[in-house]
């Protein structure tokens, strides 16, 4: 009944001037192949052998390639193979129970020139990657295992017992803490150096070779690459981010699955980094870091070039464990605009919608339109926005001390990052930790947000931070902590309209800092409201209205 209502409202607030601009979908094509077919088998693959095939897969896909293209045949069966490079116009089919899977031999990976993080680096080649090739697809039935469990460090707070004592027994070796595991000692020393991938004249092919395991390569990796298809096909166990296409153009993702471990560190389901007209839709994340998430380049490399990620859409997904459902950040130096997620369900994330960045990106996110989101169960916030990004889990472990930010105003410059003109509604969300966090810079306010129609049961409420011009409409917060229901500091220009309160609420408002104004509360039920509201002493009353 309430999504009905949900619905009915939305269609009203876009009556009455909330419709946002969409991505047009129909510029987003799907590339189409021959259909000559390449089988593996024909170029000596090996099936269900301990031999790798990597030369006859990579042979067939070079012969598609210059045939004019078409479809490279994975068949059933479980075939091990290196790295594979895609090659223009080849579709690489993976039969019925097909699977492919990388080798676990480091040594079978070659250092390459390469990216992470928005960053140029260092890193061992991808399983599977392209560079500026077009009319490229993975398709199918199968699956694509990574190998990720042989690459990864693991963190002791992050597995259960039993599963510690086999990583430990294992082989492998231990931080000085013993707190995490690491697959060999060049992982360990990559550990104890700040940005060891780095990209730099006086660092050596001896020094690289010296921290290669810790290079850990995303599973796919493309690269300037235009008219992508990526369909039907189960990608897992990545040894870092899962799927990664870097300027690219024209990407169809739909029904696929992406599976990483809970507990693997840097494990993103899939980065969109600085690629324009993007369509993933039908797909299913299960995760052990952010899940759909938007990046556009890290810092200064960021800024210089200049390519935002945009015209992306993304409809009917499924995100289960993870570090956030639908992302943008926190590198997202070179922007992130014209972006319309709707109609996907996050169950278990740590956080829900999740927007993060910090000072020393720069870059514009604007744009953004977001409706009828379903959550259940989300470990932190439902809604995050927070400029104050320290590249940590979302949620901390039991027992973990994390100091609050120290806020202060800096000058705004090219390394200032902004948030603004986002539009978020259709939101029902069965039981999160906090409800919605909004947290700006003094000199950077979280600006133009608009969220309508949103239902959150939650233990804590609305907080606010250095935001301006957010408008609530039709929000409805139960909360376990109603003293405050809504916790206001140095933002202005907010509006409330039909709010409605949990049950026997102690406090609606508390508005602190001296540049709190302009807050507006209308056509809303206080009638299970103790106190109203509670100002800063220094604030005047006239703060606040409620109409």
């Amino acid at each position: 009944m309430r999504y009905t209502i949900i619905l009915f409202l939305s269609c009203m607030f876009s009556l009455f001037g909330f419709a946002q601009k969409t991505v047009n979908v129909n510029k987003i094509t799907t590339p189409k192949f021959k259909k000559d077919t390449f089988d593996i088998i024909r170029f000596g693959a090996k099936i269900n052998s301990d031999l790798l095939s990597t030369t006859a897969i990579n042979n067939a896909i070079l012969a598609c390639s210059k045939n004019g293209g078409g479809v490279v045949l994975i068949p059933t069966g479980l075939w091990k193979t290196g790295p594979i490079v895609l090659k223009s116009n080849v579709n690489l089919h993976l039969a019925k129970t097909a699977t492919l899977v990388f080798s676990e031999n480091f040594n079978d990976y070659k250092l390459v020139a390469s990216n992470w993080e928005g960053m140029p680096q260092m890193r061992n080649q991808s399983p599977i990657s392209a560079e500026s090739a077009t009319n490229i697809a993975i398709t199918g039935f199968g699956i694509i295992e990574g190998n990720g469990d042989a690459w990864r460090m693991v963190k002791k707070d992050k597995v259960n017992a039993s599963h510690w004592k086999r990583l430990t027994e294992s082989g492998g070796l231990l931080s000085d803490d013993k707190k995490t595991w690491f697959p060999s000692a060049k992982s360990v020393y990559g550990n104890t150096l700040k940005n060891p991938g780095a990209i730099s004249p006086e660092k050596t092919a001896a020094f690289y070779d010296s921290v290669k395991d810790f290079l850990r390569p995303n599973l796919l990796f493309l690269s300037n690459c235009k008219n992508i298809l990526l369909e039907g096909v189960t990608f897992q166990n990545s040894p870092a981010w899962c799927l990664h296409p870097m300027l690219c153009e024209n990407i169809v993702v739909r029904n696929i699955i992406v599976k990483n471990p809970s507990y693997a560190q840097n494990g993103d389901g899939i980065d969109v980094e600085s690629c324009k007209n993007v369509s993933i839709e039908n797909s299913i994340f299960d995760v052990g870091d952010d899940a759909l998430c938007m990046k556009s380049g890290r810092d200064e490399a960021g800024r210089k070039r200049n390519k935002p990620t945009e015209n992306v859409f993304i409809k009917d997904c499924v995100v289960y464990a993870s570090h956030g459902g639908f992302v943008i950040g926190s590198e997202m130096s070179g922007g992130v605009k014209n972006i319309n997620v709707e109609n996907c369900t996050f169950i278990g994330t740590d956080i829900g919608l999740r927007f993060k960045t910090t000072r020393g990106r720069g870059g514009v996110v604007e744009n953004i339109n977001v409706k009828n989101i379903f959550m259940k169960d989300i470990v932190g916030e439902a809604i995050l926005f927070d400029m104050y990004y320290a590249a940590k889990d979302p949620v901390p472990q039991p027992g973990e001390k994390r100091e609050v930010p120290k806020v202060e105003l800096k000058p705004f410059d090219e390394t200032t990052p902004v948030f603004k003109n986002f539009n978020i509604s259709n939101v029902f969300c069965d039981g999160a930790e906090k409800a919605i966090f909004v947290r700006g810079l003094p000199e950077s306010h979280i600006n133009n947000i608009k969220l309508n129609n949103i239902f959150i049961k939650s233990k804590v409420g609305i907080e606010i931070q250095e935001a301006s011009a957010i408008s609530f409409n039709h929000v409805e917060i139960i909360s376990n902590n109603t003293n405050p229901c809504v916790d206001i500091v140095n933002s202005d220009n907010l509006i409330f309209n039909d709010m409605k309160f949990s049950p026997n609420a102690a406090l609606g408002f508390y508005i602190l800092g001296e540049k709190s104004k302009g807050i507006k509360i209308e056509k809303s039920d206080f009638k299970n409201v103790t106190e109203k509201y509670k100002l800063d002493s220094n604030l005047p009353e006239t703060v606040i209205s409620i109409q």
